[in-house]
């Protein structure tokens, strides 16, 4: 298995942001906790492949919003974000030796958005997801054996922000963010009130990476059998950041 990540760009702190008041970002902290993001990677069983750094480009870290990988195919995203355009053809560069490449030609989708449940993908409408990016995908998708449904998400950067699936049948989501009666064939696990964070966990082989403080929802995890990993990136997310949004999990 393996998990494609990008290194912290010195110039992060000049980021995008949507919902989050700018405060400032200390580049050599944020380096350190990714880093111990990629350990929890390894640890977890995956091979850590790093993408072409871009220095230049203050989001390039959060590779997810790039790609979508489904089994062999990985498909090249176009990001909501004009400052983020350049970033995808270092994606795929990144991505060509392992898999067979599709682009979405038309539209936006930040990979943020697509949340996967077995052969459905769920695409949030977001301020970086568009209908129009949705039916490309959509396109793609349903050609190489995926089914494609819209979902809708509030006051989040993106649909993984507020919900993820856990595994074992659970959607972790934020009661505040997202409507989990709209995923199918899943039990809705709300996080604590007071951690809304917690939701934007990634399923790693056989655990769950959790941002650190989220204690009350870690325990609630745990006690349904889930095994959890904690990972502080409190310097990350001043940048809208989560744990799902620094790697493209690869597990075949």
């Amino acid at each position: 298995m393996k998990a494609f990540t990008r290194a912290v760009s010195p110039r992060i702190a000049e980021c995008e942001l949507t919902h989050l008041d700018r405060v400032p970002i200390d580049p050599a902290k944020a380096v350190a906790q990714h880093a111990a993001y990629e350990r929890a990677l390894a640890d977890a069983g995956f091979e850590i492949v790093r993408l072409p750094e871009l220095a230049d480009d203050p989001d390039a870290v959060f590779v997810e919003d790039t790609a979508l990988i489904l089994g062999d195919h990985a498909v090249i995203t176009r990001p909501g974000a004009a400052s983020r355009i350049g970033e995808v053809d270092s994606t795929a560069a990144g991505l060509a030796d392992y898999f067979e490449l599709h682009r979405i030609a038309h539209g936006h989708v930040d990979g943020g958005d697509v949340l996967r449940i077995g052969k459905l993908l769920y695409v949030g409408v977001s301020t970086r997801t568009d209908r129009a990016g949705i039916d490309a995908l959509a396109a793609i998708a349903n050609a190489i054996g995926y089914e494609v449904a819209a979902a809708e998400a509030g006051a989040c950067l993106h649909l993984k922000t507020g919900a993820i699936y856990a595994g074992n049948g659970v959607l972790l989501y934020n009661r505040q963010a997202i409507d989990p009666g709209q995923f199918a064939g899943v039990e809705p696990l709300p996080v604590d009130e007071a951690e809304p964070t917690a939701a934007n966990c990634v399923r790693a082989g056989d655990r769950l990476i959790l941002p650190a403080g989220n204690p009350r929802t870690a325990d609630a995890l745990r006690g349904r059998g889930f095994k959890v990993v904690e990972v502080d990136v409190s310097e990350l997310q001043k940048a809208e950041a989560g744990v799902t949004c620094m790697s493209l999990i690869d597990d075949r």
